[in-house]
């Protein structure tokens, strides 16, 4: 784990100072989308090594970005007329816009920071850990998910993509397990299990391998060549989450999502599909969610420190963290 935490301080500073501190001070949601990456691979490293300068790291980006957050009605472009706060795009395709998945995207990885915080007894008894934690939640709860769903659930949460949609299913998830509001409690469980009962119904048998599994990015359709391995990255990470709260998703689904990458995504070194049903010719860009499943397998982790595909601190802070939970349940 120490190799791991090495490269990661190789690539911090740099990293912090020309995109993840830029981006958590610009208003820009859309800049919010690659500033996920500096969140989870901060939260990861803190999880693998318990050094809270990571995790206040994290806390810096989330905290400029809802200090920089503004009133609905008061962004210029907006599509919106309320008092939410929140931030526009400035992305030429939806500039000047209020975009859902923008903020979703980034925002599965504050809620899971602040579970961190609750699940941690130091850090939730630390009364300056715990003033951030309570102001971040009300953020989250209201300026995040309330706001997106009064907006109106069925175009902003139940998003046309599976992809999407697994982003409002981590968020629904966190936030159910640290509410102390019974009806919002109600209404995120009741989000998680509709979204994740729609996932359901779209995972199927690999047709490359019996083990494995298959799904699209497009409800109902059960056809090839499916989720493109990029973006089913967020699917992955939504599913190891679940799992690790142990909600809804199984140890065998894990099983068979570590022989999705092992065998059908990443048959041979250098070789990486571009789908889930093993077609085309990927990139093999496993961050943000594949990487994951190497918590589960010590053998797909040794294969994953020989990957040399996204180098970067969610990289590192995830092998870290995987390391450090393979240790635990060899323990045990």
């Amino acid at each position: 784990m120490e190799d791991w935490e090495e490269q990661f301080l190789s690539h911090w500073d740099v990293e912090h100072a020309e995109s993840f501190l830029p981006a958590s001070t610009s208003r820009d949601s859309w800049q919010f989308y690659s500033l996920a990456y500096g969140i989870d691979g901060n939260t990861a490293m803190y999880r693998a090594t318990g050094k809270v300068q990571y995790l206040d790291r994290a806390l810096l980006y989330v905290d400029n970005m809802v200090n920089k957050a503004r009133d609905s009605w008061s962004l210029e472009g907006s599509q919106f007329d309320d008092e939410y706060k929140g931030w526009s795009s400035g992305h030429p395709e939806t500039l000047g816009e209020e975009v859902p998945l923008y903020e979703s995207y980034c925002w599965r990885y504050v809620t899971r920071l602040l579970r961190v915080i609750r699940e941690t007894p130091a850090l939730y008894g630390n009364a300056r850990y715990r003033d951030r934690y309570e102001r971040l939640l009300e953020f989250s709860e209201t300026d995040i998910f309330e706001k997106w769903f009064q907006r109106g659930a069925d175009a902003h949460i139940y998003r046309e993509n599976a992809h999407m949609a697994s982003h409002w299913a981590s968020i629904a998830m966190d936030l159910a397990l640290m509410t102390s509001d019974a009806a919002r409690k109600e209404r995120y469980r009741e989000v998680f299990v509709n979204i994740t009962s729609s996932l359901r119904k779209q995972v199927r048998t690999s047709p490359l391998n019996a083990a494995a599994f298959f799904w699209s990015d497009e409800w109902g359709v059960h056809s090839g060549p499916g989720q493109d391995v990029s973006h089913g990255n967020g699917v992955v990470a939504y599913i190891v989450e679940a799992h690790e709260v142990g909600m809804e998703w199984t140890d065998e689904d894990v099983r068979a999502l570590l022989v999705t990458l092992d065998s059908v995504i990443w048959p041979s070194d250098g070789q990486y599909a571009q789908f889930v049903d093993g077609s085309g010719r990927g990139d093999g860009w496993f961050n943000d969610g594949f990487m994951k499943l190497g918590r589960y397998d010590a053998k797909l982790q040794l294969r994953l420190e020989t990957h040399m595909v996204g180098w970067n601190t969610q990289f590192f802070g995830n092998a870290a963290l995987n390391v450090r939970l393979l240790s635990e349940r060899s323990a045990h």
